[in-house]
C-alpha cells in the first residue's frame, strides 16, 4: 500500500510551484518583512515580544495588502507555536469550539501554545465571542485579529479590552520597491522603469495587489516573446502592465500619474467642473486608486475651501466613506459628485494661511504657558493653583462671546485668522465680530 505520506507531500510540492506570487514570495523570518518597521524593525514590538516570548492577545489593523496574516504566522511561528485560522465570517462556534479542544490538547500534550489566528475580526458574533473569551483569558491560546476597520469603532468592547492593537501602515513606496524587486527575481523577468513605476503607483500601498499585478504582466510578457525570436530573459514594459490592467492605463506612463493628479487638482482649484470631471475619469479609466482620488478631494476641501463652504469637507469625506463602503465602479458617481461640489464651491485658502501662521509661531516663536484663567480646574488642589480663576463661560452671556484672552501673553496680538470676502467666510467672520461688539451683561 502506498504511503499517505507521500501523497500529501506531492501535492504540497505541487502546490508550491502553482501557489500565487504573492504566497510564493511571503516572508518566511521577520528579517524578511518589508515595511512595520516600528513593529519588526530592530526595536519595533513585535520583534522584542517574539524574541522574549512574551506573545499577547493582539489585533493586527492595516489596510488591504499590509501584511497583517504574514505577520500573524510569524509571530506564531517565532516561538514554535501552532498557527490555526478562522475567518469570522465563515467560522462558526463550532469551528471555534473545535480549535480550542486542539488548543487545549496541543498545550496539555506537548506544551504547544496556539496562536489562533482570527481575519475579519470586526465580524466576531456574540456567541463566537462568547466561547473564545474564556480562552483567550485563560491563555489557552493568544488570539491575533486582523481588521481593516477602526477597531475602535467596529469591535465591541468586550472583545477589544482584552487585545493589545498594533496598527500597520500602508507600504510606502521603498517597501513597495523592495517587494516589487523581490517578486520580479521570483518570476525571473527584468522590469523597465516605465512598468516598475506604473505597478507601484496603481497598487496604492497593497502589497498583493502589487505581487497580483506584476504576476499576470510576468505572464503576458512571457506569452509575448515566445517564438523563434524569445530572448533569454524576458522583461515586462509598461504595456505589458497596461494590458495586465484590462487595458485601462492607455496613456499613463512616467511622471503621467502625477500629472493627471496635479491637473484634477489644479482643474478643482480654478473651479472648472468640466475639467475635473474629464481628469477625474481620465484616472479612473488609467486604474488609479479611488481612495487616492478620494483623499486628495478631502485635503482640497480645507485646503482651497475652508469656510468658504463648510459643507465642501462634508462632501468630501462622504464620498470617501462611500468608495470605502460601495466600491468602484459605483463609487465613480460619488466622486463625480464630490467632485462637481468642490469645483462649484466659493475658493479660499485662509484656513491654510491661519494654519501656516500658526504652526510657525509654534515652532519659533517663544515658548508660551496656558493663561491660568484657562487651565483645567476640575481636579482636586486646582483651586489652590489659581486654575480657572477669572474665567468667563460665554453661554452665560446673551451674545454667546465674551471678551477675554485665549492666547498666551507672548502672542496676545496675533491674528492668524482672517477672513476672505468669498463665500459664508465673511458672513461668519462678521457674527463672530459682531457678538464680540454686543453690549456687554455683568
Amino acid at each position: 500500500m502506498s504511503d499517505p505520506g507521500l501523497f500529501d507531500a506531492a501535492a504540497r510540492d505541487a502546490l508550491s510551484a502553482q501557489a500565487p506570487l504573492a504566497a510564493r514570495v511571503r516572508p518566511r523570518t521577520l528579517d524578511e518583512v518589508v515595511g512595520q518597521d516600528h513593529l519588526v524593525g530592530p526595536h519595533g514590538t513585535l520583534r522584542v515580544l517574539c524574541d522574549r516570548g512574551r506573545l499577547v492577545s493582539m489585533l493586527l489593523w492595516g489596510p488591504a495588502g499590509s501584511g497583517k496574516t504574514t505577520l500573524a504566522r510569524l509571530v506564531a511561528e517565532a516561538a514554535s507555536n501552532r498557527f490555526v485560522a478562522l475567518s469570522a465570517t465563515s467560522a462558526g462556534v463550532r469551528e471555534a469550539r473545535e480549535a480550542i479542544a486542539e488548543a487545549t490538547r496541543a498545550l496539555g500534550e506537548h506544551a504547544q501554545r496556539t496562536v489562533l489566528f482570527v481575519d475579519e475580526v470586526h465580524r466576531f458574533s456574540t456567541s463566537q465571542r462568547d466561547v473564545l473569551l474564556p480562552a483567550v483569558e485563560d491563555g489557552t491560546v493568544v488570539l491575533v485579529g486582523a481588521t481593516t476597520e477602526n477597531p475602535y469603532f467596529e469591535v465591541n468592547a468586550p472583545l477589544l479590552s482584552r487585545l493589545s492593537i498594533f496598527r500597520l501602515a500602508a507600504l510606502d513606496e521603498a517597501a513597495m520597491l523592495e517587494l516589487l524587486e523581490r517578486g520580479a527575481r521570483a518570476e525571473d523577468v527584468g522590469l523597465d522603469d516605465d512598468a516598475r513605476e506604473l505597478l507601484v503607483a496603481s497598487a496604492d500601498g497593497d502589497g498583493r495587489a502589487l505581487l497580483g499585478g506584476l504576476e499576470i504582466a510576468a505572464a503576458l510578457a512571457r506569452a509575448r516573446d515566445a517564438g523563434p525570436a524569445a530572448s533569454a530573459a524576458t522583461r515586462l514594459t509598461r504595456d505589458d502592465v497596461v494590458q495586465a490592467r484590462d487595458s485601462r492605463v492607455l496613456h499613463q506612463g512616467r511622471d503621467e500619474h502625477y500629472d493627471q493628479a496635479s491637473a484634477f487638482i489644479k482643474s478643482l482649484r480654478g473651479s472648472d467642473p468640466n475639467a475635473a470631471l474629464y481628469w477625474l475619469a481620465r484616472m479612473l479609466e488609467a486604474g488609479e486608486s479611488p481612495r487616492f482620488l478620494a483623499r486628495r478631494l478631502v485635503v482640497l476641501a480645507s485646503e482651497d475651501i475652508g469656510m468658504a463652504d463648510p459643507s465642501a469637507l462634508v462632501i468630501a469625506t462622504a464620498a470617501a466613506s462611500a468608495v470605502e463602503l460601495v466600491g468602484l465602479p459605483e463609487a465613480a458617481l460619488n466622486l463625480a459628485q464630490a467632485t462637481v461640489h468642490l469645483s462649484l464651491s466659493p475658493k479660499s485658502n485662509r484656513v491654510t494661511i491661519a494654519l501656516a501662521a500658526a504652526q510657525r509661531d509654534v515652532r519659533e516663536g517663544p515658548h508660551t504657558q496656558v493663561p491660568p484663567h484657562l487651565r483645567g480646574s476640575n481636579y482636586a488642589g486646582a483651586a489652590s493653583l489659581g486654575h480657572g480663576d477669572g474665567y468667563r463661560y460665554p453661554h452665560d452671556d446673551p451674545s454667546g462671546v465674551v471678551d477675554q484672552q485665549y492666547l498666551p501673553d507672548e502672542l496676545v496680538d496675533a491674528a492668524y485668522w482672517r477672513a476672505s470676502s468669498h463665500g459664508e467666510e465673511p458672513e461668519r467672520d462678521v457674527w463672530r465680530r459682531r457678538a464680540a461688539d454686543a453690549p456687554r451683561v455683568d
